[in-house]
C-alpha cells in the first residue's frame, strides 16, 4: 500500500504542479468562450472559478491539485485551490483544464466561504479537443489529440445546485473506475 502511494506522489509530481501563469488564466478562458456550451455561461453566470492546469494521478489511491482564480461579475475575487483524492481502479496520469461557474451570488459565496467540497454525486461536462473523453470529479479517462482551440463540448450540461463544471483535457492519459471528491479552499484577494 506505501508502494502504491509513494507511486502515485510520484506521479503527481511528474506532472508538474507549478504556479499559472497570469496569460494562462485569460488563455484558458478564452478555450471556454470558444468551446460550445460552456461559452454561453459566461453571459449569464454570477462569477466563476478558473483553474488552467489541473494535474492528475493515480495507481490504485489517486490525487489530483491545481490553483486558480475566482471571478465575480468578470473581477478576480481570490485565489482556490482544488485537491481531490480518489480510491479505487486507476492508472496513469492527466492534466486538464477545468471552470466552475456560478449561477449566482449564493453559489458563489457558498464557493468562497471556506472549504468547500464537490461530493462524488457531482458531474463534470467534458469538452473534448478532437479526443474521446468523459469527466466527473469521481473519475476520469482522457486522450488528447488536436488544439485546445479545437475544442467542442461532448454533452449539455446546466446548473446543478448554483453551479456547473467543465473540463478539458490537456494531455495524459488515465483509466480510472474510482470514488472521490474535489476539494476547494479559497483566500480572499488583498
Amino acid at each position: 500500500m506505501k508502494t502504491m502511494i509513494r507511486l502515485s506522489l510520484a506521479l503527481l509530481m511528474l506532472l508538474g504542479f507549478t504556479q499559472a501563469r497570469a496569460d494562462e488564466y485569460s488563455d484558458t478562458i478564452g478555450v471556454f468562450k470558444s468551446a460550445g456550451e460552456s461559452s454561453s455561461f459566461f453571459k449569464k453566470s454570477y462569477g466563476y472559478a478558473v483553474f488552467p492546469t489541473i494535474g492528475k494521478a493515480g495507481i490504485g489511491i489517486g490525487g489530483a491539485r491545481g490553483k486558480g482564480k475566482v471571478y465575480e461579475k468578470g473581477r478576480v475575487i481570490g485565489r482556490t485551490t482544488m485537491t481531490q483524492l480518489t480510491v479505487g481502479l486507476q492508472l496513469g496520469g492527466q492534466a486538464y483544464s477545468q471552470i466552475i461557474f456560478f449561477e449566482d451570488k449564493r453559489a458563489l459565496d457558498e464557493f468562497t466561504s471556506g472549504n468547500f467540497e464537490f461530493g462524488a454525486q457531482a458531474s463534470a461536462v467534458a469538452i473534448t479537443a478532437g479526443a474521446s473523453a468523459a469527466a466527473t470529479t469521481t473519475g476520469s479517462s482522457a486522450g488528447a489529440s488536436g488544439g485546445q482551440h479545437d475544442a467542442s463540448t461532448k454533452e449539455i450540461g446546466g446548473y446543478y445546485k448554483g453551479m456547473a463544471v467543465f473540463t478539458v483535457a490537456k494531455g495524459g492519459l488515465m483509466y480510472e473506475a474510482s470514488i472521490g471528491g474535489q476539494k476547494f479552499s479559497f483566500e480572499r484577494a488583498q
